[in-house]
């Protein structure tokens, strides 16, 4: 475990945190965590993630100027997604899954290709669908922090693995607040 490591963890513990309760400040942290990040999993061959890392910088962005635009409060609303949007996000999460893997399987030294696939495609749709303010983007990330944690202990990254069981319980904390938070009349 490296300092780089140890500040990550701590950038991404205040950045999904400041998410869970809906603050529009979640953003600087998140995009210091994904610079560093980027770095990290390059050395670790964990490439997708590593790619994920500059798309998580864009829509960190996005995200930032979408919150700040949706709300002055304090908390910003929150919605669902139609079901047969969720249908077509399930959809072309799979088959993203499968081409990105496969590529990275066959042009790449990839360490695990597949499962480091599942987890870049799967955070890729969750942060889009964070960045718009959807509750299901909490079931895509308890995915995501299900497969990162064994995947990450196993290339080393022990304090990232610990990160991602953070991560995991926040995710629930998130989904249990964000299905609340839904539920409530909009302010009028």
């Amino acid at each position: 475990m490296t300092d780089l490591e140890w500040l990550a963890v701590a950038l991404g513990l205040a950045n999904v945190a400041l998410v869970v309760a809906r603050s529009v400040w979640n953003y600087p942290f998140g995009l210091a965590m994904v610079c560093l990040y980027g770095l990290i999993f390059y050395e670790t061959r964990l490439y997708s993630d590593m790619v994920l890392q500059g798309f998580f910088f864009i829509v960190q962005i996005y995200g930032w100027i979408a919150w700040r635009a949706a709300s002055a409060a304090t908390q910003v609303p929150v919605r669902w997604l139609a079901p047969r949007t969720r249908l077509i996000w399930g959809a072309a999460i799979v088959a993203a899954w499968l081409i990105w893997s496969a590529a990275m399987a066959r042009f790449t030294d990839a360490a695990a290709p597949w499962v480091d696939g599942a987890i870049a495609m799967m955070s890729v749709a969750a942060q889009i669908l964070m960045a718009r303010r959807m509750v299901e983007n909490w079931w895509l990330w308890i995915a995501v922090d299900i497969l990162a944690i064994p995947l990450f202990a196993s290339r080393g990254l022990t304090l990232t693995a610990g990160l991602y069981a953070l991560f995991l319980l926040m995710s629930l904390v998130g989904l249990y607040r964000w299905r609340r938070a839904a539920a409530e009349p909009a302010p009028a």
